[in-house]
């Protein structure tokens, strides 16, 4: 069988982004995953994905003298095990591994887009971040957007040709298993005894957000507008499910301190399994400020919530205004207080919206529909 390299920055992004893929494309190629080590994560990936895996370490911050060293071990990686692909996910490690790719002589060199950082820089840094992902695509033989909006953005910034850029399927890295995001999994046993522990009366409603919580995905417009929410609705709760990352992107004091002393405002930190919180809740709040496919959405809206996200790419794909959620502006604290008030108030929209949001995902994002059109994009490029 032909071989094929699929590479993350670190490992949790080939065991939970990429989470099947590697195991479905196996029946039909020689995969092996290469990321960072990440506290044994990349051996979880081995046994979860059935595949080998080589650890690289790769940083995701600017570090030139690190990421030479990481494009050097990347480029023996492939002269030793001769792919014909090599396919990569997440900033840097595209950046690192189309170069070593494209050095070692492996003929594709596929590198998905499932998001753009650089969107939020400025001046000097947004100029070297622009260079690096030109840079990137030139060395790269096909990229792949993870959504017809980013595949705007990447054509609008002259990133690459656009003959050099095609969308898998309708969009979305890895498609969304929806069997397994399926709120008939729980029952209102297992929904009480989870509110309860929390705090969360039957008289609540709950907004939830999933994810990081960082600047970018509009987490200080969140905090304004449910204090806002607050004071003019009663019985409301926000379960925040994630993390800070106080190194990359650091929330300012003051939203930290009212996530800490709000006692309407719960947060339950980082969640192997965020099923049991979709499940507990009523409506998904994602205001983020930039996103490729976001899988949070699918996630939610697969869970029967109605969700209020902002208008950019990836979240206007899936939700479409008034029929499976809400769109706001991005950076807009006003609006998202508004639409948040409506869903909260409004009982009878809100059933209507969440009535069709699982419709919504598993006629267009279920994960097979994605892998199959994968694979058909690999089988192409093998008869070239």
């Amino acid at each position: 069988m032909q071989k094929i390299i699929r590479v993350t920055t670190v490992p949790i992004s080939l065991r939970k982004l990429l989470q099947g893929q590697l195991k479905f494309m196996s029946q039909h190629y020689t995969m092996i995953g290469v990321s960072g080590k990440g506290e044994d994560q990349l051996d979880l990936v081995a046994k979860q994905e059935e595949v080998a895996v080589i650890p690289v370490e790769m940083t995701r911050k600017i570090t030139p003298i690190k990421d030479l060293k990481a494009v050097y071990k990347l480029y023996k990686v492939f002269k030793k095990e001769k792919p014909f692909i090599v396919h990569s996910h997440t900033p840097k490690a595209g950046t690192l591994s189309m170069l070593a790719a494209k050095l070692a002589g492996v003929p594709h060199r596929l590198h998905t887009i499932a998001g753009l950082p650089l969107l939020e820089a400025t001046g000097a840094k947004r100029l070297l971040l622009d260079t690096v992902e030109k840079m990137t695509y030139a060395c790269a033989t096909k990229i792949y957007p993870n959504s017809t909006g980013l595949n705007d953005i990447i054509i609008n910034n002259k990133y690459t040709s656009p003959k050099k850029l095609k969308v898998i399927a309708n969009g979305s890295s890895n498609g969304i298993d929806t069997s397994f995001f399926d709120p008939a999994l729980y029952s209102e046993k297992d929904k009480t005894t989870l509110s309860d522990s929390l705090g969360i009366q039957s008289t609540d409603t709950v907004i939830v957000y999933v994810g990081r919580l960082v600047r970018d995905k509009g987490i200080h417009e969140l905090i304004d507008a449910f204090k806002k929410l607050s004071q003019v609705s009663k019985n409301i709760k926000l379960l925040l499910v994630g993390t800070y990352e106080k190194d990359l992107d650091p929330l300012q004091p003051e939203a930290e301190e009212e996530i800490n002393t709000n006692p309407n405002i719960i947060m339950v930190g980082w969640q192997n399994d965020v099923r049991p919180y979709f499940a507990i809740s009523d409506i998904l709040a994602f205001p983020s400020y930039r996103e490729g496919f976001p899988n949070v959405v699918m996630q939610a809206a697969s869970m029967g919530l109605a969700s209020v996200v902002t208008d950019i790419n990836g979240c206007n794909e899936i939700i479409t205004d008034g029929e499976n959620g809400k769109i706001v502006p991005a950076k807009d604290t006003d609006l998202l207080f508004e639409n948040l008030k409506t869903l909260v108030e409004d009982k009878t929209l809100r059933n209507t919206l969440a009535s069709k949001a699982r419709e919504s995902i598993t006629s267009r994002y279920e994960r097979k529909v994605v892998w199959n059109a994968l694979l058909e994009e690999y089988r192409r490029l093998e008869s070239l």
